[in-house]
Formats: C-alpha cells, structure tokens, sequence
C-alpha cells in the first residue's frame, strides 16, 4: 500500500520525536540498571569517602536493590511499550495492516540496540562512574514510583513464598565475604592475584571460622619446666630453649602453675647476682614462682579472631588451650595466629626445625603426619577437606577409621596416602600423591 500523501504532517514530527525521546528514556533506564547492579559497592564506598557525591547517592540507593531494580524495570518497560505503540500507530497510518509487522521490525532493531546493547554496554565497562553520574535521577525515579514498587514487590514475594523461595535483604550484605574470596581465586587463576597475596587475605578471611584446637601446638610437643628442678637447671633450661616462654607444672605435666618468661627470669638472676657478695651463691633461696607469671588458658572452641583480640586487648602472646574438662590440650600464641595469615614465620631459632613437607622426582609430596590439612592445601594448591580432621596423619585415620601400619596405603577425596612412618600410635610421615581423574 502506497503511503499517505499526508502522512508527513505535524502529528507525524510530533509522533517521532515523541519515538526518539522515549528511546533515549529506554537507553537511560537500561543502562543505569545494569551500571548500578555491576558496580562494586567497595569502590563506590572509597569514592564517597573521598567527596563524591555521585557514589554516595548510588551506595544509598542500591542498598535496597529489589526497589531499585523493580523502579527502573518499571519505568523502562513503560517507555518500551509506549514507543512500541506510538511507533505502531505511525506506521499503520502511512502503511496501513502491514505497518504492525513493520512497527515491530523498526522498533525491535532501534531498542535492541541503541535502548539495550549500547548503553548496556557502556555501563558494563564503566560502571561506577555511570553509576554515579545516574544516581540522582534514579533517586528521584525509585522515589515517584515508590508506591507502585511495593505493591509490585509484595505481590512478587507472595507468589514466590507459595513455592517456597523466601527473600532475605540481608543476603547480599552477608555474601560479602564469598564474593571478596570468589573474586581472589578467580584473579589468581588468572593470574592477576598472586598466590601469596591470595593466601594471606584469604587467612585474614578466615579466622572467623576456625578455632584454637585446629593451630594450637600439641601437649605432646610442649617444652615444660618442672617447678621441683634446681635454679641452676631452670636457667640452663631456658637458656638452651628457642622458646622465650616455658610452661612451669607441678607434679604432673597436665598441672600447669606458671608460665616463665626467659628475660623475667634472667632480670631476676642478675639481680640477685649483682646484690649477693663474693661468698653468697646468688642461686640459693631462690623461688621461680616469685618471677612465674601467672597461667593463661583458653577454651579450644575459641574463634581465631577472638583469641588474637584477647591477646592484643591482655598485652600478652601466650595461652595454654584447655577442652571442656579443663584438660590441657595444647598452646597457642599470637604468632600461630598471624602465621595463618602471612605463612609461616621463622626466625634464627628457627632454621633449623625440619622441613615439613618434601617433593619428590615422581611428583610424591612427603609430609609429617602433624601438618595441618590448610598448609597442605596451600603449599601445594589442592583442596583436601579438613572438615572432620586437622592434621594429614588426622585425616588418614579419620578415613581408615583405624591407626595404620608402615607401609599401608589408602585411596580417598581424589589423592593416594601412604604410611612411610609411625611412632606407637602416631604416624609421623606420609607420602601424598594425587590421582589423576
């Protein structure tokens, strides 16, 4: 059908003006949805801090993004369909029935790419400066359509509840923590995060969720003085211990009295020497208890975020771990803790404690039975899960549900475990390889 001789009239400039103005609403709606869901609530929040008033807005405003996104839905599908429709009725009078397939052409490609692939696109790689520059008027937008949002937002979460899907607000605030990890394993996969650099935020992360019992150091591995030794051998002691801080018990090692400090005890001895006479041994008479310092214990179940806060907040480094019968279990100090953040932590003392795992030409790692499941994981990339155990030699017996012999092997969670040593009831080395899958 041939167009109408007066379809170009006033209604017609109109009609289309009317056309590209509500495209470039789509283009807005479109596009500032997409920047104020892409963008990082991280870097929004450093440019607010630094005066941006743009990012303040839009940190304020996507802190309730189902209202946002059903405003911004709402104010989009409205301008699609009245475009859609004035578009129809423009063609439908220049080309009569045909004008509705036409209309639907014309408009789908217009939408499709200058109200949704364009600014979309523009937002996606820009987002928080778009999403700074569009906040003021999608406040203003979240505003008007407010009441039809709620109404929009119950009737949503009635259907949804009738099929068993609850909506928590608070679920992107607590998924904080799994996207700052996601977004750490992903850079380093891609080698934009280095392992070390990983691994130490990831520690940080996770000190909420793993307790005392899993780094403490074992009872059996304690260095102790006994309260009944000769000063003499107490200072010998000491001296000879790469440790600063002993444990002192009585009777029995389980018995803990004190705990002695090196430096207080040396400062206790040459006082006495400095004021003794030639004659005098500075030794007799002398009571470690008087320069002990007075045991601290902690409960196992402790969080190692807790615990660190105690040590900072009681000004001291060293806790001795007890269960719930008030049982001696182990030690802890400040530096475990901050080893599960920045690795492990040597000093001159240090050099010469056995290596803790080994590598061999076959592609075997040879580990010591007491090494945690976490710095396996960590030396060596795998994920062996250290939900039910602590140690490699924990999991081991935890799986075989039975103390191994040397020279057993086991196959489980995708890796090959075999006993290379074992003490009376411990073993003491294991060899590790993964399976291919």
């Amino acid at each position: 059908m041939e167009p109408s001789s007066h379809f170009i009239d006033t209604a017609f400039w109109i009609t289309a003006g009317a056309i590209l103005g509500l495209l470039v609403l789509s283009a807005f709606f479109s596009g500032s949805e997409t920047a104020l869901t892409a963008a990082s609530r991280g870097k929004l929040k450093n440019q607010a801090e630094k005066g941006s008033h743009g990012a303040a807005r839009a940190l304020k405003i996507t802190e309730d993004s189902e209202r946002l996104i059903g405003a911004v839905l709402l104010g989009n599908n409205m301008v699609n369909i009245l475009a859609a429709s004035l578009a129809t009725a423009l063609f439908t009078r220049a080309f009569g029935e045909s004008g509705v397939a036409l209309a639907t052409l014309v408009m789908t490609a217009l939408v499709l790419i200058f109200a949704e692939v364009l600014p979309k696109t523009y937002a996606i790689t820009n987002a928080e400066r778009a999403s700074s520059l569009v906040a003021a008027p999608i406040q203003l937008v979240v505003t008007l359509f407010s009441p039809i949002v709620n109404f929009v937002r119950l009737l949503v979460r009635g259907v949804l509840r009738v099929f068993g899907v609850s909506i928590d607000p608070d679920s992107r605030i607590l998924s904080v923590r799994e996207e700052i990890a996601g977004a750490l394993q992903l850079g380093h996969s891609e080698g934009v995060v280095e392992k070390e650099d990983r691994d130490r935020i990831l520690g940080a992360l996770d000190l909420a969720d793993r307790t005392v019992e899993e780094i403490m150091l074992h009872r059996s591995n304690i260095e102790m003085i006994d309260a009944d030794l000769p000063p003499q051998e107490v200072l010998e002691k000491c001296l000879t211990s790469p440790h600063t801080r002993l444990p002192i018990f009585s009777g029995e090692p389980e018995n803990i009295v004190g705990v002695m400090h090196a430096k207080d005890l040396l400062r206790a001895m040459y006082t006495r020497r400095a004021n003794a006479s030639d004659q005098e041994d500075p030794f007799e008479g002398f009571n470690m208890m008087e320069v002990a310092m007075k045991p601290y214990f902690v409960p196992e179940t402790t969080a190692l975020d807790e615990q660190m806060r105690q040590f900072l907040r009681r000004s001291t480094h060293f806790a001795l771990v007890v269960d719930e019968y008030g049982a001696l279990q182990g030690l802890i100090t400040l530096e475990d803790i901050l080893e599960e953040i920045v690795g492990e932590i040597t000093d001159e003392f240090d050099i010469d404690e056995d290596v803790q795992i080994a590598r061999t030409d076959a592609g075997d790692v040879i580990v010591e039975g007491a090494m945690t499941i976490r710095d396996l994981n960590r030396a060596t990339e795998w994920n062996l899960p250290d939900d039910e155990a602590n140690t490699i030699a924990g999991l081991v017996i935890h799986e075989a549900q039975t103390i191994p012999n040397e020279g057993q092997v086991f196959s489980f969670h995708g890796f090959r475990f075999e006993v290379l040593d074992r003490q009376e009831n411990r073993i003491t080395r294991l060899k590790v390889r993964k399976l291919l899958s």
